[in-house]
């Protein structure tokens, strides 16, 4: 069963999609008790997609050094420079402009493992790159937003909340995560927890975003004007990252697969993660979840289309040998 729901996860997750953007249209008196099952689910999604990530192996993806330069190179100098650009265009809302930058500026450190290897990349690289992508975003984005927004952002902000949500379903689930690791290696119990988490992955997938579509879509629907403005911003971004991703292969001396995941992971964004952060905004920024929301949509579609091309544009040749220095770490995606 595992493996079926690994192999056919991409339609599984746009059924998802489309069952809950039903239930949503069919029932948008509902949307106010979904919105509020949303935490409740990411938190049992990011401990599970954090028990994926080697926390306490950290160590070794920071042995692979060319490949993790390019990684943060990729992401945190060159994104912000692309996600600048694109948000001029929605830069006379407030709004929006808050929501493009809080979700583009995020790295996705989940499913752009489970997307990437589908492409047949170096996904175990991410993986272990995960935990430093998290921390060093965690550390960056407030800079990043305060630089392209200006002071102002943090005086309209209440804190509280988006400290409070960030502490509960980040914080938490990666403690809790942390905590089971380290168990696992001296608890049968806890390696069975994991195996179980692993096991629910898809299915806690599906259920995440299908109660976020249906708890948001009558808002996408009555925000549609608004919203299709920051549509052309996601797809001019997915489709930018990827000869940029490819640059920064060639810069770092990547083979095939690394550069493959260098482009996922330079195009996959962390809008899950960020979701509940969004959730917390007062009210004059109660559009910016909808706009995360509205990431999730088109990125899942445009990673359908990057398994297929991604693969054509950076060919692979077995028997040529690997441009990096390092081997690359082990690891299993979630």
């Amino acid at each position: 069963m595992i493996t079926w729901l690994e192999r056919w996860q991409i339609p599984l997750y746009l059924v998802a999609l489309g069952v809950g953007a039903v239930f949503g249209l069919a029932t948008p008196s509902a949307a106010p008790g979904l919105e509020q099952a949303i935490n409740p689910v990411l938190m049992v999604l990011l401990y599970a997609t954090f028990l994926g990530v080697p926390l306490t192996r950290l160590g070794r993806a920071l042995r692979d050094g060319r490949f993790l330069a390019g990684l943060l190179v990729l992401n945190f100098a060159i994104v912000p420079v692309v996600v600048y650009g694109l948000s001029r265009f929605v830069a006379d809302d407030q709004a929006l402009l808050l929501g493009v930058l809080l979700v583009l500026l995020a790295p996705c450190i989940d499913y752009v493992i489970v997307f990437s290897g589908l492409a047949g990349s170096a996904h175990d690289r991410l993986l272990a790159a995960a935990p430093l992508l998290m921390l060093v975003q965690m550390l960056l984005l407030p800079a990043y937003l305060g630089l392209f927004m200006g002071p102002s952002l943090f005086e309209v902000l209440d804190v509280a909340p988006f400290l409070e949500a960030f502490l509960l379903l980040i914080v938490t689930p990666l403690v809790l995560a942390a905590i089971t690791q380290y168990l696992a290696a001296r608890s049968a119990s806890a390696r069975k927890l994991m195996d179980a988490m692993e096991s629910l992955m898809v299915p806690l997938m599906m259920a995440t975003l299908a109660v976020v579509v249906a708890s948001q879509v009558d808002a996408v629907r009555t925000d549609l004007s608004s919203l299709l403005r920051v549509i052309p911003v996601y797809v001019g971004f997915l489709v930018v990252m990827i000869p940029l991703g490819i640059l920064t292969g060639r810069v770092f001396s990547q083979d095939a697969p690394s550069t493959r995941a260098l482009v996922f992971s330079g195009a996959t964004r962390n809008s899950l993660v960020i979701l509940p952060l969004a959730l917390a905004l007062p009210d004059p920024f109660a559009l910016v979840a909808v706009v995360v929301v509205t990431q999730t949509l088109v990125e899942l579609v445009g990673m359908v289309t990057y398994v297929r091309l991604i693969p054509r544009l950076i060919p692979h040749h077995p028997g040529a040998r690997s441009l990096t220095t390092s081997p690359a770490p082990k690891g299993n995606p979630p």
